[in-house]
């Protein structure tokens, strides 16, 4: 049958779903994307309203954090690429003075100095929160006018880029913050191209850095944190006591899980901070591993089509920002899911969408809103 004879006997030449779909990208806005997240999003409520003893009003809270960060996302999705490119340097500089204010005017907070208060406002900020989205935004802005894969001079431009905002957030002290903001930064580079050699050279660096950071940089807090992930046993009743009701609740909860609001270590308070850090313990525990495996299939799934909306770009840019947003997606639940069960140490890292917290939920939209707008905004190319 000829080409056009079968084109003809397609109804409408388009299905309900198609433009339903077509809808979408008019708002630009990603449909499969936006339905994955608004999935996790409702699984997440659905596990806080657990995990956080039944408080409704923490869980209708982080309702209102989801429909405000979701509205941000979609108002960030209108925006063009090459407007956002524009802007960069001037968003990386606004988070690098935030930083240098939390430095000299932050308030205080558990012995730690990582908020601005907004004078009149009576709102506070993290501006460490603002550089996981700022870094690896000027990293891409300045790797897409150079030559690719980059030379050694460019490297060099990028780490101190990446570097400067991670000194003064390690100074708040907050090392978790700032391995995650690192983190952001060397994944854009990453997908630039480097070079395998360069890879094996900056681990190789890192790991001959790991013992001045021991004696220099980390505090002893941190130093108890490591220490306690190799021998949790040794403060049981102390700052053993997280990681041991955590990885008690995860082999607790078996294959199928002892059943929803029916879990011991969240529901008699035995797991700390089970609405935050912790939360995908409270959901070993009452789901088993199914209730997991349904969660890491969402997140896996997320992954993939950020992957595949970075390869649609156009751009160097658009490809390699988006991909290095998506991959710090992925090390927020690595890490997350690997200081609970143990193999991690406890760094203060929330499970995206599923955590409370309002900072990190506008942090992450943001970062897919960017994602939308770079795949939304592509133009067609001529055959």
């Amino acid at each position: 049958m000829p080409s056009h004879d079968f084109i003809r006997q397609l109804p409408g030449a388009e299905t309900h779903f198609s433009r339903r779909t077509g809808f979408f990208h008019l708002i630009h806005l990603d449909f499969w994307l936006s339905m994955l997240l608004v999935l996790l999003m409702g699984f997440g409520l659905f596990t806080l309203y657990s995990g956080s003893g039944q408080n409704m009003g923490l869980v209708e809270r982080q309702a209102l954090h989801f429909m405000v960060a979701s509205v941000l996302m979609a108002l960030v999705a209108q925006v063009e690429p090459t407007q956002i490119k524009r802007w960069t340097p001037w968003i990386y500089g606004l988070g690098l003075v935030g930083l240098l204010a939390v430095l000299l005017i932050g308030s205080d907070a558990k012995g730690a100095q990582r908020w601005v208060q907004i004078p009149g406002a009576g709102i506070r900020v993290q501006p460490s929160e603002f550089m996981k989205l700022a870094v690896p935004m000027m990293v891409a802005h300045y790797l897409s006018d150079r030559v690719l894969p980059p030379r050694l001079a460019d490297i060099l431009v990028v780490l101190g880029i990446i570097l400067l905002p991670a000194a003064l957030i390690i100074k708040q002290p907050d090392l978790g913050t700032a391995l995650l903001v690192s983190a952001a930064g060397i994944f854009v580079l990453f997908f630039s191209g480097l070079s395998w050699r360069w890879i094996g050279s900056f681990i190789g660096g890192v790991a001959m850095f790991t013992p001045v950071m021991w004696y220099f940089v980390m505090h002893d807090y941190q130093k108890q944190r490591v220490l306690t992930l190799l021998d949790p046993e040794q403060d049981p009743l102390g700052t053993g006591w997280n990681i041991i009701q955590s990885k008690t609740a995860i082999g607790s909860g078996g294959f199928y899980g002892k059943g929803w609001l029916e879990g011991t270590q969240s529901q008699l308070d035995f797991l700390p901070e089970s609405h935050t850090d912790f939360i995908i313990a409270v959901l070993s525990e009452e789901l088993g591993y199914l209730g997991v495996m349904a969660v890491l299939a969402l997140y896996l799934a997320i992954i993939y089509r950020g992957l595949y909306m970075s390869g649609q770009a156009q751009d160097t840019f658009s490809r390699i920002l988006s991909a290095g947003l998506i991959m710090t997606f992925f090390i927020y639940v690595f890490v997350n899911m690997g200081m609970v069960s143990g193999i991690l140490p406890i760094v203060g890292v929330p499970l995206p969408l599923i955590s409370y917290g309002g900072t990190s939920v506008l942090t992450l939209l943001t970062a897919f809103g960017l994602m939308m707008s770079i795949h939304t905004h592509r133009k067609m190319l001529s055959r």
